[in-house]
C-alpha cells in the first residue's frame, strides 16, 4: 500500500507537509479532504484521524496526524537530507526547539491576519 496524506491544502501545516513531501521525492496517494464542507468529520477519515485533524498520513497499518509529527516521520523513514532534521543531537534539539515554539508564536498570529485580511481587507494595509 502506497503512503497516503490527507491534506487540504487551504490549511497551512497541510501545505507545509506537502511541500516536505514534494521537495523530498517522497511518493504519495494525495488524498484531498475540503475542511470548509466537514469531510475531516467523517466516518471514514476518523479511522485515519482519531482526532479528526489534517494533515493525517496513513502508512499501511500506521496513521498519524499532527504536519510536525508527519514531517519528523517522514524525515526519519526517508532519510532526508540533513539539513531537514540533523542527526547531530545538539542540532537536533534546536530543530524541536523552533518546531515546538513557531506553532504557537508564529502561526497563530499569522493565521489571525489571515482571517482578518480575507473576511476585512479594509482594515489590514
Amino acid at each position: 500500500m502506497a503512503l497516503e496524506l490527507y491534506l487540504d491544502l487551504f490549511s497551512q501545516p497541510c501545505r507545509s507537509v506537502y511541500i516536505f513531501a514534494k521537495k523530498n521525492n517522497i511518493s504519495f496517494d494525495f488524498k484531498k479532504l475540503s475542511l470548509l464542507d466537514g469531510q475531516q468529520y467523517g466516518e471514514d477519515f476518523g479511522k485515519i484521524s482519531l482526532i479528526r485533524k489534517v494533515p493525517a498520513l496513513r502508512d499501511g497499518d500506521f496513521c498519524l496526524a499532527e504536519s510536525i509529527a508527519i514531517m519528523l516521520y517522514l524525515a526519519e523513514k526517508f532519510k532526508t537530507p540533513d539539513f531537514w532534521y540533523p542527526a547531530d543531537l545538539q542540532q537536533r534539539a534546536r530543530v524541536n526547539e523552533y518546531l515546538s515554539w513557531q506553532h504557537t508564536a508564529i502561526r497563530m498570529h499569522g493565521s489571525e491576519i489571515f482571517c482578518l485580511r480575507v473576511s476585512s481587507p479594509s482594515l489590514i494595509c
